[in-house]
């Protein structure tokens, strides 16, 4: 198995560059989109139904197949013998950071359901606040990547 993975590095690689950057864009813009919908949409009529369905098709056809290919990539990239050094602290940064891009993935999807219901109750300054988190997360991955701090 190990053989395949490191013939495959390369392909993999550049894979997990691409669901990376398709996951990013859509964590990027799902909260912009919410900020417009708290302040334009309102949670009722056409303008809501507009915004609530380009949400989901978001977060549904990009960002959701966009994070899974993401970790299934990242993970066959960890098994590839001799890519990953665990008694260095990058890896361990990586990880936290993307782990907590997950939980921030998973936040917006709970607050897409309330939009979807009717139900928010989150500024839209507070999106735009929220709208920083996957940067520094970024950020942080990139540095502990590149650097291997």
């Amino acid at each position: 198995m190990s053989d395949i993975l490191a013939l495959a590095y390369p392909w993999v690689k550049a894979l997990h560059i691409i669901s990376v950057i398709s996951w990013m864009a859509a964590l990027f813009y799902l909260p912009r989109l919410f900020v417009h919908h708290t302040e334009q949409g309102g949670l009722t009529g056409p303008t809501h139904d507009i915004f609530a369905m380009m949400e989901f098709k978001l977060a549904r056809v990009i960002m959701r197949p966009a994070m899974h290919a993401t970790w299934t990539f990242g993970l066959l990239l960890v098994f590839t013998p001799g890519i990953v050094d665990w008694s260095a602290v990058w890896p361990w940064t990586k990880a936290a950071s993307v782990i907590a891009m997950t939980g921030f993935h998973t936040w917006l999807i709970m607050r897409m359901k309330a939009f979807q219901r009717g139900e928010n109750t989150v500024t839209g300054r507070h999106y735009r606040m929220m709208n920083e988190v996957p940067t520094v997360l970024m950020i942080i991955i990139v540095f502990s990547v590149v650097v291997k701090f």
